[in-house]
């Protein structure tokens, strides 16, 4: 008997190392998906957030966003905040899929011992798993994505004269010791609330994805540009769903400790009220076109990388402990 528990105990260690090396690696490969597939895109977002930020007055034409900046500030205004962007999206990523698999992971054990006809997830479990990685990556990382979304926007550029030195973009340390200095700690975590509602986004994304891509493989084996293609639609209905609390998340990272600090209700009211319903999609062409390139890209990296990291790790096989 003892000897029957101690290769059970055994087993069962066996097997929480592979699964957690298996989060590990999904998490690694979506960080690297989207610092890939951030780089990419870029540029999009620089022009999404800043329509997103700037009052009905500076309505303007894509086309004139980018000829205003680059004449302000060259070509490298189309990337302010890079730094700090590429470092977030590659924590948020791996926080993101680190607890997504856990929870799916989770799930799929909690099937088999019920006798469930098949372990893949459901909707619902999609969503939750989706909810409780979502949850954990913006209380992590809404630190980064202010001091991001500062940089990027740099509301005051607007006003100020072409290659005018002060329009030079300040570093993401700068930014951030500017904040503590200038409006305390708890700036970093300004439209938290706005961000955890927008949670659905991932969820709804996610779900998407899974669904169809399960549906698929019913079918016939799911390619790589199948991948891509599923990726971009599950962003693209997230995003166009969730858009008004993107531009709300926005403004409030941007609103200093001397404006206005409304809530998020009050955020939608002020800006229904003084820019009406459409104030509420500013920048939204750009914003879907860039969301749905990136999350594209990003599934397909993603896969890659996964798929390169099981090769490597048959490669090397772990070394467990027989006691």
């Amino acid at each position: 008997m003892a000897a029957i528990d101690t290769a059970g105990k055994s087993a069962t260690s066996a097997t929480s190392v592979v699964q957690q090396g298996d989060n590990i690696a999904h998490a690694l490969s979506g960080a690297g998906g989207g610092l890939l597939a951030m780089t990419l895109t870029y540029p999009l977002i620089t022009l999404s957030t800043r329509a997103q930020v700037e009052s009905k007055r500076a309505h303007s034409s894509t086309y004139d966003a980018v000829r205003r900046i680059v004449q302000r500030e060259g070509v490298s205004g189309l990337y302010a905040g890079l730094d700090s962007a590429l470092f977030g999206i590659s924590v948020t990523n791996f926080v993101y899929y680190y607890w997504y698999e856990w929870t799916r992971a989770f799930f799929e054990r909690a099937a088999i011992k019920s006798s469930r006809a098949s372990s893949r997830l459901t909707t619902i479990e999609s969503m939750i798993a989706g909810a409780i990685a979502g949850s954990a990556t913006v209380l992590i990382t809404n630190p980064i994505w202010v001091v991001n979304t500062r940089m990027t926007a740099r509301k005051s550029s607007s006003d100020l004269p072409i290659n005018s030195k002060s329009a030079r973009a300040p570093s993401t340390l700068a930014t951030l010791r500017s904040l503590f200095k200038d409006e305390g700690p708890t700036a970093l975590f300004a439209g938290v609330l706005p961000a955890l509602v927008l949670v659905i986004n991932p969820i709804l994304q996610y779900t998407i994805f899974e669904q169809l891509k399960n549906a698929l493989e019913k079918r016939r084996k799911v390619l790589p540009r199948d991948v891509f293609l599923l990726g971009a639609i599950g962003k693209l209905l997230a995003t166009s769903i969730t858009y008004p609390y993107i531009t709300v998340k926005s403004r409030m990272h941007v609103a200093s400790k001397d404006g206005p600090q409304d809530g998020m209700l009050e955020s939608v009211r002020r800006i229904v009220r003084e820019e009406g319903y459409a104030g509420l999609y500013k920048g939204i062409g750009p914003k879907v076109t860039q969301s749905v390139i990136t999350a594209a890209f990003l599934f397909a990296f993603k896969d890659a990388l996964y798929d390169l990291s099981v090769q490597l790790r048959r490669k090397v096989p772990a070394k467990l402990p027989l006691t």
